[in-house]
């Protein structure tokens, strides 16, 4: 059984549930899939399916690419990803993958996406530090203070909690509870906010465990 999809972001909403509260979630158009490439732990040492999510125009794909995608005979796709699959034999390259074929209503999943780039940040904003003293004469708000150590070992220590690039990160979500399946328009809404921005690759897989 294949493990997962792939699929688009489409923005968030919200929805009622039995006892009329509110519930937000966020739509992901999830699917079609194609099979493209089936890996076997005989020959790769591990089994997955390698699927084809959204159509893209065959002159904007290289040949080592073409040749790739021409096997399965369904065109040509701006993503390829590997998901996880326990019997890929019984899985033919070419076949088509739903999201019904993998998710049902009321499972809880976890969802991974790359989360928004919004460039350098300080301690406060990057971490959620303090700050410095906003009173007594201070000048000195938004920083984080001193970095250093005593004269051991009178370094700044790997790893400290610093300015820098925030977001744009592989990011995954776990506990996602699917509330609803559309699937003639291959739509599933989920409880909570996922990683990325409208428009932006989405992977869906079990949560096991």
């Amino acid at each position: 059984m294949i493990k997962g999809i792939l699929g688009k972001k489409l923005g968030m909403s919200q929805v009622f549930n039995e006892n009329g509260d509110i519930v937000p979630v966020t739509l992901i158009q999830a699917g079609p899939c194609f099979v493209i490439q089936k890996k076997v732990k005989d020959r790769d040492g591990y089994d997955a399916l390698q699927l084809g999510f959204g159509p893209k125009k065959e002159s904007r794909v290289n040949k080592p690419l073409k040749g790739h995608q021409d096997k399965a005979g369904k065109g040509y796709f701006s993503f390829l990803r590997e998901i996880p699959c326990d019997d890929v034999s019984s899985v033919e390259v070419g076949a088509e993958v739903k999201v019904t074929d993998v998710f049902s209503k009321g499972e809880v999943i976890k969802v991974t996406g790359v989360s928004k780039g919004k460039g350098y940040a300080g301690v406060v904003r990057r971490h959620g530090f303090g700050g410095l003293p906003a009173s007594h004469g201070s000048l000195i708000l938004n920083e984080s203070g001193s970095i250093g150590t005593n004269t051991t070992p009178g370094k700044v220590i790997k790893g400290k909690r610093m300015a820098g690039h925030l977001g744009n990160r592989r990011v995954t979500v776990k506990g996602l509870k699917v509330v609803d399946i559309i699937e003639d328009m291959n739509m599933i809404a989920v409880r909570g906010a996922v990683p990325g921005s409208k428009g932006q690759l989405v992977i869906l897989r079990k949560q096991e465990g």
